[in-house]
């Protein structure tokens, strides 16, 4: 896990070193996967996380989800974009029995507005019916607040409303909500969740991924 997790990181860099509109970018990293698919075959009928770096640094996945059998897919810096044009390797081969999407954060910073995420979020949603079925959960795990980003609050809070609509009017899609537990009573992010970048979650930003998203898992898996 902790080789895997190191080429993932290289990946990374190196896609950061290329084109940032350019999905081919992830390339390698995408590849990295696949190689470690064939050395050991990933379990069936899992939980797959896909998204961006902060589903790749959820690295007590497993542990916080306890007795779910979870395959984390997630390509740090990745948008919607890149995840609908890598779907059929990091998703459809996986056959999971629920997929939670991690995307938006990176889409509103690159500066799509709310209503392209959305567009973006019920297309994966329409290509995930029709690879894998209708009756496939789908999760989508609203971007969640950061220090870095919020300068980008009223972005980020209708990209989760339209989110959130969708998901209430579309049969077997859900919506986890880990902006509003992150905030303070006065409405501000929360400063000890992260770690020194003010971005990314630390240990204690990963406690209330585990507390909004383990009930779900449980609700879909009974």
């Amino acid at each position: 896990m902790r080789f895997l997790f190191l080429l993932l990181l290289l990946g990374t860099l190196q896609a950061h070193a290329q084109n940032a509109d350019d999905p081919a970018r992830w390339e390698s990293t995408i590849q990295q996967f696949e190689m470690a698919d064939k050395k050991e075959a990933p379990v069936t009928d899992a939980i797959l996380f896909v998204g961006s770096s902060s589903i790749v640094k959820w690295d007590t996945m497993a542990e916080d989800l306890a007795g779910h059998a979870t395959i984390n897919r997630g390509f740090g810096g990745s948008t919607f974009h890149d995840l609908i044009y890598y779907a059929d390797r990091v998703i459809y081969p996986y056959q999971p029995k629920v997929v939670f999407v991690y995307e938006g954060d990176n889409d509103i910073f690159a500066g799509d507005t709310p209503e392209e995420v959305l567009k973006s979020a019920k297309k994966l949603r329409k290509m995930i019916a029709k690879n894998l079925g209708k009756d496939v959960p789908v999760v989508f795990i609203s971007p969640k607040p950061s220090v870095a980003r919020w300068e980008l609050k009223a972005e980020y809070e209708v990209t989760n409303a339209l989110l959130r609509s969708f998901t209430e009017s579309k049969k077997s899609t859900y919506f986890v909500d880990v902006w509003t537990p992150a905030l303070q009573q006065n409405g501000a992010v929360r400063d000890d969740i992260f770690v020194g970048d003010n971005l990314h979650l630390n240990a204690a930003g990963y406690d209330i991924w585990e507390a909004a998203i383990k009930p779900v898992v449980e609700r879909l898996e009974d």
